[in-house]
């Protein structure tokens, strides 16, 4: 990932040093949101088998929460003085969530890589909450943590489904 040194003029009172790192956090969790609407949608589209409408669903609600995460953080991100970098070819370049594997058909192949996408970038929220808090900045943490509730209630409603099969 990219550090960006050179932030935009702003009268937000934080020291450009933990703005510098915020931004830093904000365009990690910003890449790994747009890829993780990306695989919600591709699981939507190509979702098979006897649960199809309610994954069908779920997948398509994953999507709608991930954009709203990417614009939090986006937001939060430019608001500090950052630049948003949402190029698909920057994401691709700099997720850290796994490639979401083209040949899925069945329902519960799909639920365990969705759910597989949510942990993952549930975790690198978790670790910007404790990294902004450490560094000074209590309201990019709390943005992280509005993320990070909404991560977890979906992994929650997603993982449902795999343990009842």
């Amino acid at each position: 990932m990219e550090v960006i040194m050179s932030l935009h003029p702003t009268r937000n009172t934080l020291p450009n040093e933990i703005r510098e790192k915020s931004v830093q956090l904000l365009g990690q969790s910003l890449v790994a949101a747009i890829d993780l609407q990306r695989q919600a949608k591709q699981a939507h589209w190509n979702v098979q088998g006897p649960n199809f409408i309610a994954l069908h669903l779920l997948f398509d609600d994953v999507h709608t929460a991930a954009v709203e995460w990417a614009d939090l953080s986006a937001e939060r991100l430019v608001a500090l003085g950052g630049t948003a970098d949402g190029r698909v070819r920057h994401v691709a370049d700099n997720t850290k969530l796994e490639p979401y594997p083209l040949e899925l058909k069945e329902g519960m192949d799909h639920v365990r890589h969705v759910a597989g996408a949510l942990a993952k970038f549930g975790q690198q929220v978790r670790d910007a909450i404790i990294a902004s808090a450490d560094f000074g900045d209590a309201t990019t943490s709390d943005v992280f943590t509005e993320i990070s509730r909404g991560v977890d209630a979906y992994l929650w409603k997603v993982e449902a489904h795999h343990y009842a099969a």
